[in-house]
């Protein structure tokens, strides 16, 4: 399992999503964005991952019709383990800021599965 971790801006966002659409952000990670990171191939089209032209590095998730999360590659925390810093969630507009603002916070040692579950 991928350890991650999420910007202030992120616990935002996700904080001001319905629980369906959590449920679907989490089955969405779970069931696909994670598999895809362990194979260490390329992510399944139907997730529509693809850099942020703005934001250099930085990646769109597309997670429902109008749902988004960005993210990108963190620092190795766990050898043979991606780590995947999660910045913002919601729907398409979120592509307009892609980069949460302010500190990353914790060790981010944390798994995928433990905080979105």
């Amino acid at each position: 399992m991928p350890t991650f971790e999420t910007l202030p801006r992120f616990t935002a966002d996700f904080e001001r999503l319905t629980p369906a659409q959590r449920r679907r952000f989490r089955r969405t990670v779970l069931d696909a964005f994670v598999p895809d990171l362990r194979t260490g191939r390329q992510f399944r089209p139907g997730l529509r991952i693809k850099g942020v032209r703005c934001a250099p590095g930085v990646y769109e998730l597309t997670w429902a019709p109008d749902g988004r999360a960005t993210w990108s590659y963190g620092r190795v925390v766990v050898a043979g383990l991606p780590h995947i810093v999660w910045h913002r969630i919601g729907t398409h507009s979120i592509l307009d800021r892609p980069l949460a603002e302010g500190r990353r916070t914790g060790p981010g040692m944390e798994r995928i599965a433990d905080v979105i579950m």
